[in-house]
């Protein structure tokens, strides 16, 4: 479906932390200033597929006012690198002067969605491609469930992810206004949660945990919530993030790979597909450290077993592919395949992830890849 199996993602979060201190990873990373050499770099190494993200903050100035000043020079770097980016349209950050609670919160962000759309496809000439709304499950969860990042709230979870979805469906159809054959890609956290030994009461608990990972999905195809206005044609790329901490036992420790409650990673993406029928995106993956090779490897052949069992499966997000501080200090985190950027600006590549991510390709030889890949069919397809 793309020109490249393997995708580079930025990391882009824009919230404020329950502190009130607002991050900016494009720029703490260094990525919005070494747009140009950052896009050259993922694409010698054969990535032509990219997600990155808007700052919605810092482009609507004043309701309906747009200073694309800092999302230009990405989205024109990208463009002649000859990559093509999925543009997350809001990745956890807004700009101050709307609550994210009110009805005008949606209707103003379908507008800038719609602004959005229109800039890319003039800039580019190609198709946008957008990602609405990062994390709706995690943000629900994160910043109205716990407070940990904006809105701040406690106990509201539920809320907010239903106002998300509606934020998502109005972005949705603001692009399609624009261009109808526009593609989206979600991102939602995938999860397994076990009971363990515990009562049959423990497990049940887990079990609804679990699927609580659906909830979003469940919403923008209408399978629940209908008032919503969700439908199955609203839902195009399924996208799963997946990392070594997303399997945990209920009020307990993260469950080691390997081990007998660790739900296989291909298991995971066929139920996906059962439950909505769409092709799938690995939209976020990685290790730190010297494990990042290694999970690579896992999660490519895992991806692999679910290709040749059907599973249309159409690409693997390296995230994030440039190392950048944590949220909560300064640590930078050795996450991707390029460094954080030294005195002259130049980023290093970490050799033994990007050797994995050869090997990987090697094994999907263009003969092999169609003989083993399963089409898409028509009725699966969102435009060309």
């Amino acid at each position: 479906m793309f020109d490249s199996f393997f995708m580079a993602g930025f990391e882009c979060s824009s919230h404020r932390r329950a502190d009130g201190r607002r991050l900016d990873l494009l720029a703490s990373s260094g990525h919005d200033r070494l747009a140009e050499s950052d896009y050259r770099r993922i694409g010698d190494l054969g990535l032509r597929v990219a997600r990155d993200g808007l700052r919605w903050h810092l482009i609507e100035t004043a309701p309906g006012h747009y200073d694309w000043s800092s999302f230009l020079p990405m989205l024109r770097a990208s463009h002649r690198n000859g990559v093509h980016v999925f543009w997350d349209l809001c990745h956890y950050g807004w700009p101050d002067d709307i609550d994210i609670w009110s009805p005008e919160f949606v209707e103003r962000f379908g507008k800038f969605a719609a602004a959005a759309a229109r800039l890319i496809r003039e800039e580019t000439g190609e198709t946008p491609m957008v990602c609405p709304v990062n994390e709706i499950s995690y943000w629900a969860w994160a910043g109205a469930e716990v407070g940990k990042m904006n809105p701040a709230a406690h106990g509201r979870a539920a809320e907010l992810k239903r106002q998300l979805v509606r934020v998502a469906l109005a972005a949705i159809e603001a692009v399609r206004e624009i261009d109808p054959q526009a593609r989206f890609l979600f991102a939602e956290p995938a999860i397994h949660v076990d009971g363990g030994s515990g009562p049959a009461e423990h497990q049940a608990e887990a079990e609804n945990y679990r699927l609580s990972q659906f909830e979003a999905y469940d919403m923008l195809t209408g399978l629940a919530a209908p008032e919503l206005g969700g439908t199955p044609g609203h839902l195009d790329l399924v996208g799963m993030n997946y990392y070594p901490d997303n399997q945990w036992y209920l009020h307990g420790s993260t469950i080691p790979l390997g081990h007998h409650a660790y739900q296989p990673f291909r298991a995971m993406l066929a139920e996906v597909f059962r439950r909505y029928g769409r092709p799938i995106v690995v939209s976020e993956t990685g290790a730190e450290g010297t494990a990042r090779p290694a999970w690579l490897h896992y999660v490519a052949s895992e991806v692999e077993a679910a290709i040749a069992g059907g599973i249309p499966v159409e690409g693997i997000c390296i995230y994030p592919v440039a190392d950048c501080p944590g949220w909560e200090d300064e640590r930078v985190r050795p996450l991707g395949l390029l460094s954080e950027p030294g005195p002259e600006g130049t980023r290093e590549i970490y050799g033994p992830l990007a050797d994995e991510m050869r090997r990987q390709e090697q094994d999907r030889a263009p003969a092999d890849v169609a003989r083993r890949r399963p089409r898409i069919p028509k009725e699966l397809r969102i435009g060309p």
